[in-house]
């Protein structure tokens, strides 16, 4: 549905924002951000990356200086083993605040843990669709989220995304608005060391969750001017941030494209890159933003071409159009021809940023099935036209 009627704007609901600090150096103001909540600091890292980071090993010994502090490190998804392991160990030691420095899988441990600690409860009391049902009331420890990479924007969401990889895994949401971080430091700085597969990947999961919010059937003019603001940060970042890491200016423009994705996937949702993404991601050991880097060219071109045969007054094509336009910085175009454009620039990405295909990670079509069958209904029911089985599975068949 369109979000405009007769001039009028549509009535639309948008998330309260935690307290955001963007900006090179601003992880100096951490310590004192902490220190407000209290002297026990559990610190949520990721493993290696952290380690070899001079940056974060300074904010380490500083820490240190300041707080009783313990840390656990997290390497790859999140489980809810992890999750609940670590409740169980830390929740006697009582932290006031838990802090988050690392990537997705870092920050999403932190935000599940810190919801977790007051009651001692399992993570599956509440985790969608695989959980016990029960309602969360929080409180939850106060929560820090200092990004090291620009990717899923978890950091400014209520949703804590845990996994169990394998035949019979899942990628679920542990959410609630009481999850959100008190304070989210995004300092760039901290993502120079990031690898440059990991910034390409991290990259194209940002302009994923940007362009299907933008598109989505619950988009609202709040969340349509942040998406088209982050997209314009895609343009002019992505591609540098890959080729020259070293480059502030870029890694600063993804890191804000990356958080504000966050807050627009959080109150407009995504489409069927997303719906998709969930069952591979559980099923094979593919890394979130892979999953979107490799899907994102053909399933926009397969939603254009249903909205052109079925629904040609969809606004999702107007909105494609606008994305093409600011995309490839051509305000002149029609909509066909700035459709066109978006369709080209998305596949000439997917080939540049080297997007691995499905079969990489043992993907096959005859697991089509069981895929279909776990797609993610929340995030399809908000994709700018319903498909069909025949069109999700091209959209699959399209990237083996």
């Amino acid at each position: 549905m369109p979000c405009y009627v007769a001039g009028m704007l549509s009535p639309f609901f948008f998330a309260s924002t935690p307290h955001i600090h963007f900006g090179a150096g601003t992880r100096f103001k951490l310590a004192e951000i902490a220190l407000s909540f209290g002297s026990r600091l559990l610190l949520v890292t990721g493993g290696r990356s952290f380690d070899e980071s001079s940056l974060c090993s300074e904010l380490w010994h500083e820490l240190q200086s300041e707080f009783e502090l313990r840390r656990i490190t997290v390497s790859g998804e999140p489980s809810p083993q992890l999750v609940d392991d670590t409740v169980a160990e830390q929740r006697n030691w009582a932290p006031d605040v838990v802090v988050a420095i690392g990537g997705g899988s870092a920050v999403d441990a932190a935000k599940a843990i810190a919801g977790l600690l007051p009651s001692g409860d399992s993570v599956m009391e509440y985790l969608e669709g695989v959980g016990r049902g029960k309602v969360y009331k929080g409180p939850s420890t106060p929560f820090v989220a200092l990004p090291t990479t620009a990717g899923t924007g978890g950091e400014t969401s209520k949703n804590a995304v845990l996994s169990v990889i394998g035949v019979d895994g899942y990628k679920k949401s542990f959410r609630d608005d009481e999850l959100v971080a008190r304070h989210i430091i995004l300092d760039p700085e901290l993502t120079l060391s990031c690898p440059k597969a990991v910034t390409s990947s991290c990259g194209m999961d940002a302009f994923t969750q940007l362009l299907e919010s933008y598109v989505s059937t619950k988009a609202s003019p709040m969340s349509d001017a942040l998406a088209l603001s982050g997209l314009e940060r895609i343009r002019d970042s992505l591609a540098v941030a890959v080729m020259d890491g070293s480059n502030l200016d870029a890694r600063s423009g993804m890191l804000y494209a990356s958080s504000i994705s966050g807050l627009t996937l959080a109150n407009a949702g995504l489409g069927s890159v997303h719906g998709l993404a969930s069952p591979l991601g559980a099923f094979y050991p593919i890394p979130h933003g892979v999953v979107c880097g490799t899907l994102l060219f053909e399933a926009v071109r397969i939603n254009i071409e249903a909205m052109r045969e079925r629904e040609p007054e969809n606004p999702g094509l107007f909105k494609y159009a606008e994305a093409g336009r600011l995309l490839c910085n051509q305000d002149e175009l029609g909509d066909r021809d700035a459709r066109d454009a978006l369709l080209k620039l998305l596949k000439l990405w997917t080939e540049e940023l080297e997007m691995p295909r499905l079969t990489a990670f043992g993907v096959s079509e005859a697991d089509f099935p069981n895929i279909i069958a776990n797609i993610s209904g929340g995030s399809m029911a908000t994709n700018p036209i319903k498909l069909n089985q025949s069109e999700i599975t091209e959209l699959l068949r399209s990237r083996l």
